[in-house]
């Protein structure tokens, strides 16, 4: 296939616009799948992904479609619409030469619209607007016409489509055809494959999904990765059917698969430039991996999982660099990992993944994000710029529960039906359920953007939770300060009602330097020790009730508390 007749683009949406659906007709359409093998949403193989309902990892897919005679190659790169996977579309679109742009007739412009927006323009990409569900009664298409031009698009280079129904799907097609450039690679140079991502296979190695910008490769290919510096030889290369399919070689503008028979993963990184040993050329600009900013402890159910639980994070790291992770001991869960994710929901998927894919029972500690102390002392905390976008009727409601969260309003601008608010806001707001409570005084219209500003100077102290003078350390976190004894006599009841009763006395206490701020306490098992007593003076009672009170005192200073596992669980899972 000469390069002329390739065209590789990637269609980018905010989340539930219809990206898939959109990718099905396609698939449909140039008949590289039959209709009768067809599932809705098709190219999400991952089971977490059909379950949900949302893409959570780009899929690659080769298409052939004819136009006016002519026989084109349709390099898709379907990907993920929610922002905690924004990192998989910056991997995609530095890999094609243009996208498109779906939007929502029924719900417009989004957050994750304006941002891939400017993410493809930043690298110069050829956009296609195209307004998806305008069969739907509620469509309001006028509407978004005016949102997409304020844009800059003008409306003549909208496509007015329903992915589901098909209608008007050809026009895109012809679109990515005409619009959008073909590649510009030197065929007959030295070779340069960009990695764009990669998964492991048991039997095969590392399979590395690249976009080859300069020459070709075949098999039994002598090749180098550029970053690790390894050297192989390649045993097969192949394209995307979406199933992997061998092919003779993979040459200038295609996008395919290249398998060296690497088994140890960490010799592979995305965003790897693979070159012949004999030519080496430029190698691309590494990817700017996002640096993860919610933390949690990860600690398997049982121990002998420690190892596996090594090896499985080693295997989800080479597709998903931005997970990052070091090994950490807890006095009451062992050893285990603090695993950084980019949110909330990244985390979900990812402990998801761990339990289905890899059979792993695993419990995750509570959230928290990651502060710094300065020099002198004083604790410094991420700040985000928080974009949101939300009808108009919902802007009150928005604003009040954007100040309670420590928001600061910046700007605020109407654009006929829907709003935008800026805000600076503590990034550890999300990990107390802000995207939640925006879905939920907004009736689920709101949708949020952010990105990360500077760290600023906070107002924390550390609440350390104790049981008779033992520290808690999985439940001891950073609070603000005006929040701490809340906190804390929370935390403080909820191990009361936890814990069960012992022969001696237990003291909870919620403790932030030297100041007990919460306390709970839960009585020992009492034995009547005068039970058998029928009679006798008051003297003698006295002197064994003393003696009792004398060997409770000294079991809790000898007797070591017992936190039981479940009752942990259950404490943490409930955060």
């Amino acid at each position: 296939m000469e390069q002329k007749n390739i065209r590789n683009f990637a269609i980018v949406a905010h989340v539930d616009h219809g990206k898939s659906t959109l990718a099905d007709r396609m698939l449909e359409i140039t008949k590289t799948i039959a209709k009768d093998k067809l599932q809705e949403q098709f190219l999400d193989q991952n089971p977490i992904s059909r379950e949900r309902g949302i893409t959570i990892k780009l899929a690659p897919v080769r298409m052939n479609h004819t136009l006016n005679t002519y026989n084109y190659t349709l390099n898709l790169i379907d990907t993920p619409g929610h922002i905690d996977f924004s990192y998989e579309v910056s991997r995609t679109l530095a890999a094609c030469e243009g996208v498109v742009l779906l939007v929502d007739a029924t719900q417009g412009i989004q957050a994750q619209t304006v941002a891939h927006f400017h993410s493809a323009k930043k690298l110069n990409l050829v956009m296609i607007p195209v307004v998806n569900k305008i069969d739907l009664p509620n469509a309001q298409t006028e509407i978004v016409i005016k949102e997409i031009e304020g844009l800059g698009f003008k409306k003549e280079e909208m496509i007015f489509i329903s992915a589901k129904t098909g209608e008007n799907v050809e026009e895109v097609l012809q679109a990515v055809v005409e619009r959008i450039p073909s590649p510009k690679g030197d065929s007959e140079g030295p070779l340069r494959a960009l990695i764009f991502d990669a998964v492991y296979d048991e039997y095969r190695g590392v399979v590395a999904y690249v976009r080859v910008v300069d020459g070709q490769v075949a098999a039994n290919t002598s090749v180098q990765f550029f970053q690790n510096n390894v050297k192989n030889e390649t045993t097969q290369v192949g394209i995307f059917t979406p199933y992997l399919q061998k092919t003779e070689q993979l040459t200038a503008g295609e996008i395919g698969y290249i398998i060296t028979g690497i088994k140890d993963i960490r010799k592979v990184r995305v965003g790897d430039t693979i070159m012949e040993t004999t030519a080496l050329g430029q190698p691309f600009a590494d990817y700017t991996i996002p640096k993860p900013m919610v933390f949690l402890g990860v600690y398997p159910r049982s121990t002998n999982d420690l190892v596996h639980l090594k090896e499985s994070l080693v295997k989800l790291t080479l597709n998903d660099t931005s997970i990052a992770y070091t090994q950490e001991y807890s006095a009451y869960l062992g050893s285990g990992f603090r695993i950084g994710f980019l949110g909330l929901l990244h985390a979900e998927i990812v402990k998801q993944r761990l339990e289905q894919e890899f059979g792993l029972h695993l419990l995750f500690t509570m959230p928290h994000v990651l502060y710094q102390t300065t020099q002198d002392g004083r604790t410094l905390e991420p700040y985000m710029k928080l974009t949101i976008y939300t009808p108009v009727d919902y802007v009150g409601g928005i604003m009040t529960t954007c100040q309670k969260q420590k928001g600061n309003l910046c700007d605020m601008t109407y654009h006929d039906a829907y709003a935008v608010l800026v805000y600076d806001m503590p990034y550890s707001m999300f990990i107390r359920g802000l995207s939640s409570e925006l879905k939920s005084v907004s009736s689920g219209f709101a949708s949020i953007d952010y990105e990360l500003i500077e760290y600023r100077e906070a107002d924390l102290v550390h609440l350390e939770m104790r049981i008779n003078e033992v520290s808690i350390d999985v439940l001891s976190e950073f609070v603000y300060k005006d929040e701490a004894i809340s906190k804390a006599r929370e935390k403080a009841l909820a191990l009361k009602e936890s814990l069960t009763r012992q022969q001696f006395r237990q003291i909870i206490q919620g403790v932030v330097g030297a100041n007990i701020i919460a306390r709970e306490e839960i009585p020992p098992f009492r034995k009547d020790v005068l039970q058998k007593m029928s009679g006798g003076d008051r003297s003698r009672k006295d002197k064994l009730l003393d003696k009792q009170k004398k060997g409770k005192s000294k079991m809790i200073q000898s007797a070591r508390v017992v936190l039981p596992q479940e009752a942990l669980f259950s404490l943490l899972e409930k955060k």
